[in-house]
């Protein structure tokens, strides 16, 4: 276990929800808090298969919920149907920009972006709570889009 914080604020979370507290769950928490990205569960079972893992795909996406409802991870949905994670844990806000056609995501930040949640709200008599914010866009430069580099 690499995150002792990480790692306690689970526990608890399982503890108190009555759920198992199991070395696989925590072998989960630890894959995915050092991935760097963006990721699927497929993916993050697939890199924990080739690192000689021995825990089960269920485990890895009952795991993911578990640890995305004690908000260590968000959960993204980019517009294709595909669940995605993230680490929350001690991360920086950021919005996503994502290419509709090579699926690209890449993280910015920006202080009028940060601004309008909490102006929009306050006009409509709302407290912010969280927001997301994704712009989809298409790569410019296709010879760097590796959807146009796979139709050649």
């Amino acid at each position: 276990m690499k995150n002792k914080q990480a790692t306690e604020i689970f526990r608890k979370y399982l503890k108190d929800g009555m759920n198992r507290i199991t070395p696989e769950r925590f072998e989960v928490l630890d894959a995915a808090l050092e991935y760097n990205g963006h990721f699927g569960a497929d993916d993050l079972f697939i890199l924990m298969k080739n690192q000689k893992s021995r825990v089960s795909r269920a485990t890895v996406y009952k795991t993911l919920e578990l640890l995305a409802q004690c908000e260590l991870l968000l959960k993204r949905n980019f517009g294709d149907n595909m669940t995605r994670y993230e680490s929350n844990f001690k991360k920086q806000s950021h919005d996503h920009l994502i290419c509709m056609d090579c699926g690209r995501i890449v993280e910015f930040t920006n202080p009028k972006v940060k601004e309008l949640p909490e102006e929009i709200s306050k006009e409509l008599g709302f407290d912010v709570e969280s927001y997301s914010f994704n712009i989809f866009a298409r790569c410019q430069n296709t010879k760097k889009c590796k959807y146009f580099k796979e139709k050649k």
